[in-house]
């Protein structure tokens, strides 16, 4: 059996060797790379609860299945109208000729979608967590307890705590819906708009996924929103890797009611590799810097 200091040393020394190599200004391409796989990696281990925990994850998949069918609903009704949408947003090529009043038209439809489904996922995720709070608490919890050093309870204001959780929340949309804006703008870019901006958009996705989604370990842990983006963005590559597959896979038929506990749960240990490395930012209160739990736990922004 293992020792919880042996597991804890062998994390953040890991935690090391992923600042060195990842996160530099002089990290390999090939160090990022497998980064980004170790991100997708840990997405394997949090599916992988579906066989070791099948009734606890089928309990995360029902707020998932529920707040998924509103969504979907959503998004169909902007399907729908993203041909007028894009035509009202471009009444400058009203005169050109056809072809190219077409093509400036489809990036523009195209553009819409992508700036609807980047908001609609980041918003899924975190009303499907508030929803589903004490099932992905739970979920949490189960990790938490088998990788060891676990954080101790703490006392939960559930009003507070609600509060506090959707005003994080709004905050992410918001900033999403600051670079999916400009995303937005690219896609009628031609060529640009239907190559590299859904790529950039995928990316963008994943990094406030992942945001999103470490909020139970995080806050378990005293710290703030600013430090979950901090410690995250030290660990970026990985962070990337994580939330991009989860992203990418909410596209499959019921891949969001599948994916999203396992995703709880490898936030959650990347959360743990990432409060645990030597270059983990303590958290800041209005007194200076702190160590550990400074407030009541609250549900994850």
């Amino acid at each position: 059996m293992r020792h919880p200091v042996d597991a804890t040393r062998r994390r953040r020394d890991g935690a090391s060797d992923r600042t060195r190599a990842s996160c530099t200004g002089y990290a390999r391409p090939v160090a990022v790379i497998g980064e980004l796989f170790g991100g997708v990696g840990l997405l394997g281990q949090g599916l992988r609860l579906w066989a070791t925990s099948p009734r606890l994850m089928l309990l995360g998949a029902v707020p998932a299945l529920v707040v998924g069918a509103v969504f979907v609903a959503a998004l169909v009704g902007v399907g729908l109208a993203a041909d007028d949408v894009a035509r009202a947003v471009t009444p400058f090529a009203d005169d050109w000729p056809e072809w190219s009043r077409g093509l400036v038209r489809l990036g523009g439809g195209l553009a819409v979608a992508a700036l609807a489904v980047l908001l609609a996922v980041v918003a899924f995720t975190a009303v499907t967590l508030l929803v589903g709070d004490p099932f992905y608490e739970r979920i949490w919890r189960r990790v938490e307890q088998r990788a060891g050093d676990a954080p101790a309870d703490l006392d939960r204001g559930f009003w507070r705590g609600l509060a506090r959780s959707a005003g994080d929340s709004l905050r992410l949309l918001l900033a999403t819906a600051g670079v999916g804006v400009l995303l937005f703008v690219g896609g009628f870019v031609p060529v640009l708009g239907q190559t590299v901006v859904p790529v950039l958009g995928a990316l963008t996705g994943g990094w406030f996924l992942t945001v999103e989604l470490t909020g139970y370990a995080f806050d378990a842990r005293g710290r703030s929103l600013a430090d979950r983006r901090r410690g995250l963005a030290v660990n970026r590559a990985r962070t990337l890797g994580l939330g991009t597959a989860t992203y990418l896979l909410f596209f499959v038929p019921l891949g969001a009611v599948l994916v999203m506990p396992a995703a709880v749960a490898a936030a959650t240990l990347l959360a743990r590799e990432v409060t645990t490395g030597p270059t983990a930012a303590p958290s800041v209160g209005p007194t200076g810097p702190t160590a550990g739990p400074t407030g009541d736990y609250h549900p994850p922004a």
